[in-house]
């Protein structure tokens, strides 16, 4: 059985593998091959047109979500098949020794991050941008709105509060800062919603914004997938 799915052929078998589309979540693992410097070949998974259901897909990925990886050259010289982009971003720190420290305390410290990323801002951000862009016209109420509204501003000011005195999250660019920053550019960008989440209220959070998105690896890797 080969290793690659046949509907998505490799260009450099010998290469990292991407599966992805051009969201937030699939943003985060082309933007950090970036900035490894790691070659690799994409392969757009059009969710808009359910790829993420083609059984050959879901042989990467089992939950049918971007993105998806396949590393040949993985732990001990053998592939590796990987899914979930925080574990994607963990992997790749930890094979190329970049943006997230080796020793226990900085690594926990990061990684507290990381969960707070995957388990609140994407989340949160991603049901505020579904009730205040797709859904807007078939609720009956503004509940949804508000309350996923009150919870991104919260988490925003979470955001705001750690980057007091810091220049990324960390204090140092790491995977953290890949891996929150797509969400937070997609909320005024996207989603067009700087009024109505008050955008302005996070200045240190609107200067880490600009700075990342000033960085080559981030203007190239978030068009990755691109449908």
């Amino acid at each position: 059985m080969s290793l690659f799915p046949s509907r998505w052929p490799p260009q450099h078998p010998d290469r990292i593998q991407l599966y992805s589309l051009n969201t937030p979540n699939g943003q985060k693992v082309s933007i950090c091959l970036e900035e490894m410097g790691l070659e690799y070949d994409a392969h757009l998974i059009n969710i808009m047109k359910d790829d993420q259901f083609d059984a050959d897909y879901l042989k990467i990925s089992p939950n049918g979500k971007i993105p998806g990886l396949i590393d040949p050259q993985g732990p001990e010289g053998k592939p590796i098949v990987l899914m979930e982009s925080i574990v994607i971003l963990l992997y790749l720190a930890d094979k190329t020794g970049k943006l997230l420290p080796q020793d226990q305390r900085g690594r926990l410290e990061h990684l507290q991050w990381l969960t707070f990323q995957a388990a609140h801002i994407g989340p949160m951000f991603g049901q505020f941008g579904h009730f205040y862009v797709y859904a807007k016209d078939k609720t009956s109420d503004s509940y949804a709105v508000e309350r996923y509204t009150k919870e991104t501003q919260r988490l925003l000011q979470v955001l705001e509060d750690r980057l007091n005195g810091r220049e990324y999250l960390m204090g140092e660019y790491s995977i953290v800062d890949i891996a929150t920053m797509p969400w937070v550019e997609g909320l005024g960008g996207f989603y067009q919603a700087r009024e109505q989440l008050e955008l302005n209220r996070y200045p240190r959070v609107q200067e880490w914004l600009e700075k990342i998105m000033a960085r080559e690896a981030y203007q190239v890797g978030r068009n990755v997938c691109a449908p």
